[in-house]
């Protein structure tokens, strides 16, 4: 096991309990296995399948992320192969022989083939060694992205009954693992559930502002990185591309409007490292198996707890450090509540307002994001502080703000609870426009109260106002803000007030553990070029051909020999044979330079 690990893989140890899963299915029984991204489930089925006799056939829902997991394996030696419908008849008929001849160690499916019966037959004319489920929460109803194909799924068990059958998640509350086992009715299996902790991640929550300029002053901090930007609409995912295509940034669009060419290719540009930065909506992300993107951005609310951390959790799979910065203000929740009360069924209906509700409350909170998502998944975070969110990292302090509260709820008050967020804005701050003057609320004794602050801190105000559910806005075309019975207690003194207040200078954060050694950057970005190169003439990404966790470890120890290179993590026989002699030159050209240029 572990000489496969090293000759095949590359790596020297298991993850965290890669080892367990791989031995239980070595030992044919049945697993799942709740890992978070990042965590290497596919390894812990691609090492039993080179072990084991017969092909392991792997059903995922993921099409476009197929060709890429195969592309990864063969890197390695592996014998693997996909069907699906991106496919012509020829090309699937050359899987089907290489299957039938015993010639495949991994053949990947959607669940829709699995179905056809014809398929099923020649399933039994071949010997499996393993059946995975990627994606295993699509099975359950109580998941965050079902799919009825899947039920059939629970035929595996008993159509395979001499072989073990393994399940694995990257996103599954309790409810949902037991909804996982129930389905499958998998036998006497191992469960493992992984920490959901991402160490790796620094989670962000801001004041949603001027988004355009918070997205390009993120981006300036992250110059020449992979990110990913969600928006919500097709409109607003075409419309921040474009602005950032005229900033000179190579960003590209992703959603379900543009025709499938286009969003193929531009999935693959953003793969090939031919463009930094995908702006999407929540139909990218499932599709890619990109191992160095640096930072994810949600510019609108996601639509649950459990999407957030699937969207976030497609940066720094390399288990490099890696910023997750969530945009914020209460105004993005009736857009959010728009899509929600349009779903006919009732049960889906308050299911995704509870999930929404707790979106809020991730982003509202003064607690460790950390702690708070742990939570969700019914895990304790054992540390009083991460050192990696906005809260812990002290850029936060809570802060009474009882009489400001106060002079909100008064203006709110005086004007008879018929005026919106803005207008209420503009009597505290002492506004002369046409509105006030022609209302006469330039007469109210709370018109100027709250000159010492600008309009931004007093709409931050609010939102915390909505959060704490002190006021609430009517439905409706007019959004005016009526009071809750806690502004009564507030407007009395009887209950204070407390917010979570960005300091204007953030503590200084811990410096990025990007390497276990330091390593010369100028020699990485040769290396990034070389990978780059020959990845375009094989027709691959280029983290398939190395990640960049192993070009890092190249730079940081530079081996001059081919024993040397099996010691780099990530290098494996195959890829030391296939890829190994270009870098050692590229090595030695380096060296020889750096000791002419220092004679």
């Amino acid at each position: 096991m572990f000489d496969t690990l090293r000759k095949v893989f590359g790596f020297h140890e298991f993850r965290p309990n890669q080892e367990r899963v791989v031995r239980a299915i070595l030992d044919k029984r049945d697993v799942l296995a709740i890992m978070p991204t990042g965590g290497g489930k596919s390894l812990c089925y691609q090492l039993p399948a080179v072990m084991m006799e017969g092909t392991c056939m792997v059903i995922s829902p993921l099409i476009a992320l197929m060709k890429d997991q195969v592309d990864g394996a063969r890197a390695n030696g592996i014998r693997a192969a996909f069907l699906n419908s991106s496919q012509n008849p020829d090309e699937r008929d050359e899987v089907l022989q290489r299957l039938l001849s015993g010639k495949l160690d991994l053949l990947y499916l959607a669940p829709e083939r699995f179905i056809l019966s014809h398929f099923r037959e020649i399933l039994g004319q071949v010997q499996l060694s393993m059946a995975v489920i990627d994606e295993a929460h699509c099975i359950s109803e109580w998941g965050h992205d079902f799919r009825p194909d899947y039920l059939s799924l629970s035929d595996l068990v008993t159509l395979f009954a001499g072989i073990p059958v393994a399940a694995f998640t990257a996103t599954a509350t309790t409810r949902v693992q037991q909804d996982i086992l129930d389905k499958l009715a998998l036998r006497n299996p191992l469960i493992v559930r992984a920490s959901f902790d991402r160490p790796n991640l620094l989670y962000d929550v801001r004041f949603k502002d001027n988004v355009e300029a918070q997205l390009l002053s993120l981006l300036k901090s992250n110059p020449g990185k992979a990110g990913i930007i969600y928006r919500t609409s097709r409109k607003s995912v075409s419309d921040t591309a474009t602005m950032l295509q005229k900033k000179g940034i190579r960003a590209l669009p992703y959603h379900a409007g543009l025709s499938d060419a286009e969003r193929k290719g531009n999935q693959e540009a953003f793969i090939r490292d031919e463009a930094e930065v995908i702006v999407a909506t929540i139909a990218f992300g499932m599709g890619i198996d990109k191992s160095n993107i640096r930072f994810v951005i949600h510019a609108d609310l996601p639509k649950s707890i459990e999407n957030y951390y699937q969207e976030t959790g497609r940066a720094g799979r390399d288990g490099e450090p890696a910023q997750c910065t969530l945009l914020f203000a209460q105004g993005d929740i009736p857009k959010v509540r728009f899509f929600i009360d349009s779903i006919i069924d009732e049960t889906e209906r308050e299911r995704a307002l509870g999930a929404l509700s707790k979106v809020i409350t991730f982003a509202s909170t003064s607690v460790c994001r950390r702690r708070t998502l742990l939570d969700y998944f019914g895990e304790s975070y054992p540390h009083d502080n991460c050192n990696s969110c906005d809260i812990c990292l002290g850029s936060r302090e809570v802060v009474d703000a009882t009489l400001e509260a106060q002079m909100l709820l008064s203006a709110i008050v005086r004007t008879e609870e018929r005026f919106g967020a803005g207008h209420i804005v503009d009597i505290v701050t002492g506004s002369q426009n046409k509105k006030i003057i022609d209302f006469g609320h330039d007469r109210l004794k709370t018109w100027g109260v709250g000159k010492a602050h600008d309009k931004k801190y007093w709409r931050q105000l609010i939102d915390e106002l909505l959060a704490q559910q002190v006021i609430q806005k009517a439905e409706g075309l007019y959004p005016t803000l009526f009071l809750l019975p806690k502004a009564s207690r507030i407007l009395k003194r009887e209950e204070q007030l407390n917010i979570v207040r960005i300091l204007e200078k953030k503590k200084e954060q811990p410096p990025a553990k990007e390497s276990a050694a330091p390593y010369e950057t100028r020699l990485f970005e040769f290396f990034r070029s070389l990978r780059k190169q020959i990845a375009d003439e094989q027709g691959i990404p280029p983290y398939v051909v190395f990640s960049d966790r192993t070009l890092r470890d190249m730079a940081a120890h530079q081996p001059r020999s081919a024993e040397a290179m099996l010691s780099i993590s990530g290098i494996g026989e195959v890829k030391l044979q296939r890829y190994g002699g270009q870098f050692l030159r590229l090595i030695d050209r380096y060296c020889s330079d750096h000791a002419a240029a220092n004679v």
